[in-house]
């Protein structure tokens, strides 16, 4: 540890394993049987409960809590890796429980999987290399992100869920439990089934942030003009979606998540 005065207020326990080259802040806590690597840094009031492993160039934020049998920073499971120093950082307040594994970046993939602050990944859940996981998502316990997937802020991962690899999901969208999803999944939508389709809005998730019910009567015609609208090519509707509801953030965010470049095309309705 190379701060001395963190070292006098960190409290780790006799049975851990921690590098003297890790960084540790204060007040953190490392209990039994974990392992932290020489590249580690663990910030303020970090808590690793017992039995946690901290590999490679990994960051944890502040406050995060970290439960047992977990793997943060191990190397990506993909053949082209050649133990590049690639990263891992997880944001401030996250919630890590039992069995989770997130894996480093690659090199040819940017390098970087990263976790926003307040992030909930539940037990068993995966976060492969060089995914983006926006702020406040939850990642319920044994669903699986491939590499380079991004998830925006406040979405939800349902149990069992499998994202595929270059798969967007949207900013506050919804994955139905067990779903496959080989597409991107617009912004506030809701996808169920395997392999997913797109069977409307995540009213739900809208109504608990409290959009207001003229926002949410907006993206729902934006919906219905979009993916079942009369207009023969998708493209037209698009723009005509994007040209009547232009003073609409939240269908506008709809469009330009549309719009973006990306590897995987975007999920249709049933």
């Amino acid at each position: 540890m190379n701060d001395e005065s963190a070292r006098k207020v960190a409290h780790i326990d006799p049975g851990a394993l921690v590098d003297p080259g890790a960084q540790i802040g204060a007040d953190v806590e490392i209990g039994p049987f974990c392992r932290v690597g020489p590249d580690a840094v663990l910030e303020d009031g970090v808590r690793l409960i017992s039995h946690v492993v901290i590999d490679g160039h990994t960051r944890v934020g502040a406050g995060s809590e970290v439960f047992p049998f977990t793997m943060l920073g191990g190397p990506p499971q993909h053949l082209q890796y050649r133990g590049e120093p690639t990263q891992l950082t997880i944001g401030r307040n996250c919630i890590i429980r039992e069995n989770v594994t997130i894996h480093r970046g690659t090199a040819h993939g940017g390098g970087i999987t990263s976790i926003g602050d307040e992030v909930m990944l539940m037990t068993g859940s995966h976060v492969g290399h060089d995914c983006e996981v926006g702020n406040h998502a939850i990642i319920v316990a044994q669903s699986t992100l491939g590499g380079h997937v991004t998830v925006g802020d406040h979405a939800i991962i349902g149990g069992c869920a499998g994202v595929h690899q270059f798969c967007r999901i949207g900013e506050r969208a919804f994955v139905g439990g067990g779903a496959g999803v080989a597409m991107d999944v617009i912004p506030f939508g809701s996808v169920t089934g395997n392999h997913a389709r797109l069977a409307g809005l995540n009213l739900v998730g809208l109504k608990r942030a409290g959009f207001s019910r003229a926002t949410i009567h907006a993206l729902r015609a934006a919906y219905q003009d979009l993916f079942h609208g009369e207009t023969l090519l998708f493209s037209e509707r698009l723009e005509q979606v994007a040209q009547h509801y232009a003073d609409t953030p939240e269908v506008m965010k709809i469009v330009e998540f549309i719009r973006a470049d990306a590897s995987r095309g975007i999920l249709g309705a049933r």
